[in-house]
């Protein structure tokens, strides 16, 4: 026969033991529960809430006549000047000759700044001489090279690519440095004694464990990769390389064309923000989410 007052303290341990797992199912299942429709909508709809914000501030400046229209042109004035290059086919070709230009830069310093990094975040002694350089580098504005780069290459798409590498490479650099160096020395301990070595060690280890630094450095490299084309295009004008926002905002600003040259400002925008909301935002809401700091 069971011993009753073993089976009487048994019982609450039990309990306890099942409302604790699950309170434990209920924290993860409320981690993992997908957002509301009101928050999904809200997320969608704030740009646009942002952009009606500031049309309504522009035209309410223009209602009060502060400046002449030739100096502060309204927002139809600025939308006509896109539609007429839209209608010309300008717009489109500068649009998409800046992506792809942008694009194919930052992969190429993409390539270059990886080996950098881990070069420079593995070995101190690299890290002692190379690293103030680097760090100067990335300080320096992207401008100032385009001057040097033209006596270089002259007005051909490697002064834009020059110009390119040497904004972005140094951000994206830093960066996988900066990750590196918030990996705890235990995961590389670990990794020591389970033969990590090498590229092992670099594959497994390094890259996963530095990734949320890394990926801040590969955003910071695409605005400086983004930034410095169009300081390039501004600059480094010639038919021979094609149309690009930063050549259609010089063109409005020799023609003394405030419109176009409002219009180009946005699209430069425009492009940079449809570049942070379709690849680096869900980029950066996954790694949250992986790791467990999504809100």
């Amino acid at each position: 026969m069971p011993d009753s007052s073993t089976t009487f303290t048994s019982t609450p341990a039990t309990d306890d033991l099942g409302q604790l797992e699950s309170g434990l199912d209920n924290l993860e299942t409320g981690s993992r529960q997908r957002p509301s429709i009101k928050s999904s909508i809200l997320k969608l709809l704030s740009p646009l809430i942002a952009i009606v914000a500031v049309i309504a501030i522009w035209q309410f400046i223009i209602y009060l006549q502060w400046q002449p229209e030739w100096i502060i042109p309204s927002p139809k004035a600025v939308l006509d000047s896109l539609g007429a290059q839209a209608e010309q086919d300008i717009l489109w070709q500068a649009t998409f000759g800046s992506i792809k230009r942008a694009a194919q830069g930052f992969v190429i310093a993409l390539l270059v700044a990886v080996p950098i990094g881990l070069a420079l975040g593995l070995n101190k002694y690299l890290r002692a001489i190379f690293g103030p350089l680097l760090t100067g580098l990335q300080q320096l504005p992207s401008v100032a090279w385009v001057p040097a780069a033209i006596i270089w290459f002259g007005l051909s798409d490697a002064t834009i690519y020059t110009v390119i590498l040497l904004g972005a490479v140094p951000s994206i650099a830093n960066g996988l440095i900066s990750g590196m160096d918030q990996i705890p020395t235990l995961y590389l301990r670990a990794g020591q004694v389970l033969g990590a070595t090498g590229w092992k060690k670099i594959r497994h280890i390094v890259l996963p464990a530095a990734w949320p630094g890394f990926l801040a450095g590969l955003e910071q490299g695409w605005a400086f990769a983004w930034r410095s084309l169009m300081a390039a295009e501004l600059i480094a004008v010639s038919p021979a390389l094609g149309l690009g926002l930063g050549q259609m905002l010089d063109i409005g600003r020799q023609l003394g064309d405030m419109a176009l040259v409002l219009g180009s400002i946005i699209m430069i925008m425009a492009v940079g923000v449809l570049v942070d909301r379709l690849i680096f935002s869900p980029l950066r809401q996954r790694t949250l989410r992986n790791r467990g700091l999504a809100r």
